[in-house]
């Protein structure tokens, strides 16, 4: 058995096709241009390749927005202030400060004194809140999770990614490796809910896991998302699964450029040979988280047309 890519590049694709359409309609009908502003703190390089790559994107789509680079000494009471104008201007429609932030600031704090109507990346406690409470959506699209908010871009990504490649969730043993509040918490969430694209059976396990094979060999979808470089071996995982690979590691590779190469969380050539599908590294869910984010933004804009009654109810 040699499985199926689960190709994020190609969904990404479609959904950022169906984000400018929704962008240029915007502009049409209600005169609104959908934004996103950047907020980016110190020098740290994966994070400035991350932050390009978003506003480049965005961009790209049609979409308005800024990025904002910051020093690495920037304060924290400096950084609420960016936070809190962003917040009162109305052009805005969605803001994501970008993560890590340096160790002097207080990363919960930042994140709580975004707008809840602006998070797009639905980091903060209400929106989290939301989401647990079958109140946050994942997209606008069809056989999208029905839910009226923001839920965190790749646990939205990742739904989006098996629903686009006809991957069924209902009834499914779904598990989860890792319970970050960026992926594994949030994305158990959206899996277990009440409603089409969802009602999943879902086990997180995490470092204090006994026996850990003996829950992702039980699994029908494995979604691996713990930063640990192929972790996730073929002996771990069940003929006919569907993996998930969200990691993102560095490895030593002196015949590669640079040196190094991009790895997941998973073993990808031997696992492959077991699965019924996976997705790639890179090229799987990295896209996607992109694309979901901008999706929010759309979103976001929406939702203050609404509220300064400027659109439909």
């Amino acid at each position: 058995m040699t499985a199926r890519l689960l190709d994020g590049k190609a969904a990404s694709a479609a959904i950022r096709k169906e984000v400018a359409d929704g962008i240029a309609a915007l502009r049409k009908e209600r005169g609104i241009a959908p934004s996103l502003t950047i907020v980016l703190v110190g020098r740290d390089p994966a994070s400035q390749v991350y932050t390009r790559s978003k506003a480049r994107t965005s961009r790209e789509v049609g979409m308005g927005g800024d990025l904002i680079q910051l020093p690495e000494e920037t304060s924290q009471e400096e950084l609420l202030g960016v936070v809190g104008r962003l917040n009162r201007d109305a052009v805005v429609h969605g803001i994501l400060v970008q993560l890590p932030l340096p160790p002097h600031i207080d990363a919960g704090k930042i994140l709580e004194s975004v707008d809840p109507a602006k998070d797009v990346d639905g980091f903060h406690p209400l929106n989290a809140g939301r989401l647990l409470l079958a109140r946050a959506r994942t997209a606008s699209g069809p056989g999208a999770i029905p839910f009226p908010g923001f839920a965190p871009c790749t646990p939205a990504g990742i739904v989006e990614l098996l629903r686009r490649h006809q991957v069924p969730i209902g009834g499914r043993e779904v598990g989860i490796l890792g319970r970050s509040n960026i992926v594994g918490k949030p994305l158990a969430a959206l899996l277990m809910q009440k409603a089409r694209g969802a009602n999943a059976t879902v086990t997180v396990a995490h470092s204090a896991t006994r026996d850990l094979s003996s829950h992702t060999r039980r699994a029908d979808i494995v979604i691996a998302a713990m930063g640990s470089p192929r972790f996730v071996k073929a002996d771990m995982v069940r003929d006919g699964v569907v993996v998930i690979d969200v990691g993102i590691n560095r490895i030593a590779d002196p015949t590669a450029k640079g040196g190094y190469r991009t790895v997941g969380d998973v073993d990808f050539d031997a696992v492959r040979r077991k699965a019924k599908a996976i997705s790639p590294v890179p090229g799987g869910v990295g896209p996607m988280t992109i694309a979901m984010l901008l999706s929010n933004t759309v979103r976001a804009a929406e939702l203050a047309s609404r509220a300064a009654g400027t659109g439909p109810t």
